[in-house]
């Protein structure tokens, strides 16, 4: 990630570098179009000056990212004939940034680097050096009209007492709040009220940076000489000043590993901060981060991060999907996947790495690295390798398909059906089901319960009301099966249950459906997607979602469509994972045509599955 974003901007001024050679992870870009590289050319500085780059990781952890960074800035700066005894400290007070909520995070951090540092200037702790690695700390202790009293900026307690400085704990603080400083300061503390909870995700506005760095060095000028008033007070405010500078700053790299959470760990105030300033990636803490690196760099900085592949799929980031395809470049990818790391709370996370620029490049060809097989080292061989590449693609493709799903490993003519087709969702209904709240109570196997009691074939509440029937059928996903089956349950929807069922579990969602010929498929498959027939009658859970045709055309048409082997092709690429929401089946393309013929054999294949299943 350090590499193609900080090594990237490099070579992109200087591509002949000698640097080129020592980073055996950069990608080099594929081969563009003389209007791409009229874009790029015209976003390329002539020049760099070493010590202008600027990188953060906004979830500094124990500091390896920057590590990475310093690096191969170190490279950088001996390419450009910076005496190697200089090279540590301008590289740890100009170039590296980090923060963290937990304080021994960037305790260890900054240490690491300080160590680096160390075995290339041996006298690297003499020279009084500034990191800019902190752990975030919280403003609410700080009684602010007290501390700005001591700091006395202006000089009005310069003819008064100690004890005349603290007389009148009323005073009006009309003349305080004139004080453009004494605002910058009062905005910043508020700001960082729950520095432990929001961290990197709070926004400090980048036009406050010279008024935020004028205030810094003031205070660490306070905190040495000033008076016995102004030193502690400079020390109190120091910290919270300086995170607010970094935050101020506009970066050339963002880099991180974010923390990853999703709406159930978080807390009330961290869900109701996700929801107002980031709707579009609000499901998981790392969304949030992949969308506030944007904010942080400068216009055509570079956001390299490794995270959850969530984001590249599911239809809860579909704005998100949308707002990167309009708004920046895709660089590179690598999609690694599961086992690319050890374990996290049990579950193997999926992820991916990328970079991507702050600028969107009209038809940029990214290149894509899809590395889901094996463990961590032959995902780590086969990138060296450049193996399982992509890049056939302009990113505007993935727009062709509904929800922009990041589907790069797919040829140009899987684009163009969705470009010339229309959705399922034109034709039939893909509906999700109910949940009861508490199975136990509501569901049975057949088998379980009087046979007499269980009203087959109603067509509405009132048919079962009125007909004493205490169950109808139930379907609730079961084993992959194709055409016809799995209809191993009740449901207990006599009046009684339904009023309880339409006040608990999901309410009873879809109910104009319940009792309507359809198609059902479970939700979770682990061997694929499969879809059967249901006749009337049938009432369905949300793990077992159902087709309808409100339109009036054959429900045959779904099931030909849905269980060929195109659905394999198609539900694979936009829902790549064993869970089949309704949203996705929606998309499936959908060819108006004459499907006669196909309807006779679907119906031919229904019979056939049920004679096998002995239902007839």
């Amino acid at each position: 990630m350090v590499q193609n974003s900080v090594g990237r901007q490099w070579l992109q001024t200087y591509p002949e570098s000698a640097i080129k050679a020592q980073m055996e992870h950069y990608i080099e870009p594929a081969e563009q179009s003389s209007k791409v590289n009229e874009q790029l050319q015209a976003m390329t500085p002539d020049s760099i000056d070493p010590e202008s780059i600027k990188v953060l990781d906004p979830a500094v952890g124990s500091g390896h990212i920057l590590i990475e960074a310093y690096n191969v800035l170190k490279a950088i700066y001996e390419e450009r004939g910076f005496r190697s005894r200089e090279i540590p400290q301008k590289i740890l007070e100009n170039n590296l940034y980090g923060l963290d909520i937990d304080d021994r995070a960037a305790q260890l951090s900054g240490f690491a680097l300080m160590m680096l540092a160390r075995a290339d200037d041996k006298r690297i702790f003499t020279r009084h050096v500034s990191l800019n690695v902190l752990a975030l700390q919280e403003g609410n202790h700080i009684n602010l009209p007290a501390v700005w009293r001591e700091l006395n900026l202006s000089g009005g307690w310069d003819n008064g007492t100690s004890q005349d400085m603290f007389a009148d704990e009323t005073q009006d603080l009309s003349s305080f709040e004139a004080d453009n400083r004494y605002q910058l300061l009062q905005r910043t503390v508020a700001r960082f009220s729950q520095a432990k909870t929001f961290g990197s995700l709070i926004e400090v506005p980048a036009d406050e940076y010279n008024d935020l760095k004028e205030m810094h060095e003031t205070l660490i000028e306070l905190a040495e000489s000033g008076d016995s008033f102004q030193r502690p007070a400079a020390k109190q405010l120091s910290e919270t000043i300086h995170q607010a500078l970094i935050l101020s700053i506009r970066y050339d790299a963002v880099i991180a590993n974010p923390p990853y959470m999703g709406g159930k760990g978080m807390n009330s105030e961290l869900k109701k901060f996700a929801k107002k300033k980031y709707p579009h990636s609000k499901s998981d803490l790392f969304a949030m981060f992949m969308e506030r690196g944007f904010s942080l760099l400068t216009e055509h900085g570079f956001n390299a991060q490794i995270n959850m592949q969530s984001w590249m799929f599911l239809s809860s980031y579909e704005k998100l999907r949308e707002s990167l395809l309009a708004e920046r470049t895709i660089i590179t990818m690598a999609h690694l996947g599961a086992r690319a790391f050890s374990q996290i709370s049990g579950e193997i996370v999926q992820t991916t790495a990328w970079i991507i620029r702050n600028k969107s490049i009209q038809s940029y060809q990214p290149t894509f690295y899809r590395l889901l097989d094996g463990n961590e080292e032959d995902k780590k061989q086969a990138l060296l390798h450049r193996k399982f590449q992509y890049e056939h693609l302009i990113q505007e493709e993935f727009k062709k398909i509904p929800g922009s799903p990041f589907v790069y490993w797919q040829e140009q003519k899987f684009y163009n059906i969705y470009d010339e087709s229309k959705q399922l969702t034109e034709f039939f209904e893909p509906r999700v089901g109910l949940d009861t709240g508490n199975n136990d109570e509501f569901i049975r196997f057949w088998h379980e319960v009087n046979f007499s009691e269980i009203k087959f074939f109603a067509t509405s509440k009132q048919d079962v009301f009125s007909s004493g029937g205490k169950y109808v059928p139930h379907t609730k996903g079961g084993e992959f099966r194709k055409w016809y089956g799995n209809f191993d349950w009740v449901i207990k929807f006599d009046e009684d249950s339904y009023s309880k069922l339409s006040k608990s579990g999901n309410n009873l969602p879809s109910r104009k459906f319940y009792f309507l010929e359809g198609a059902s498929w479970s939700r979770i498959g682990t061997s694929g997607f499969s879809l059967r027939y249901n006749d009337v009658g049938f009432v369905f859970n949300s793990a077992c979602p159902t087709v309808f045709s409100e339109k009036g055309d054959s429900i045959e048409i779904p099931l030909a469509l849905l269980n060929s082997s195109l659905s394999d092709h198609f539900l694979g690429a936009i829902s790549p994972t064993i869970n089949y929401q309704a949203g996705e089946v929606r998309k499936f393309p959908y060819i108006v045509a004459d499907y006669s013929c196909i309807i006779s054999l679907v119906s031919k294949a229904i019979e056939i599955s049920k004679k096998r299943l002995g239902f007839v």
